[in-house]
């Protein structure tokens, strides 16, 4: 598999979408209240939350999302025991479409761990 930045796609993300948050401050402040206000802990962790939100980005193959996502999740504690179960159940309801993204986070997974390493 070849090697896909995923930190380096986050940051080329928000880059592009400076002049758009500036253009459209209403309109990106209203996004950034609605991702705050449904990530958050309240009856569903904000750790299964993003679970969710990976598994979604992932059946909408959708790179950035993997790459926003597998970061919050390992700053929120996910083990890969739950990110694996989680990938597996994309794969049931994505099929083999879902299986290519699911390998796309496993390695966004690792590569951050590593980064992140103390």
């Amino acid at each position: 598999m070849s090697t896909f930045d995923h930190a380096g796609l986050i940051g080329d993300i928000n880059a592009s979408l400076a002049p758009f948050r500036k253009a459209q401050p209403d309109a990106m402040a209203g996004f950034g209240q609605l991702a705050r206000a449904s990530m958050t802990d309240g009856a569903v962790s904000a750790k299964h939350k993003e679970l969710i939100a990976l598994a979604i980005g992932i059946t909408q193959r959708c790179s950035g999302c993997i790459g926003f996502h597998v970061k919050a999740l390992h700053k929120l504690g996910c083990t890969r025991a739950e990110l694996e179960e989680m990938l597996a159940v994309c794969v049931y309801m994505g099929g083999g479409p879902a299986l290519m993204y699911a390998a796309e986070a496993i390695k966004a997974w690792d590569t951050m761990a590593e980064a992140l390493k103390p």
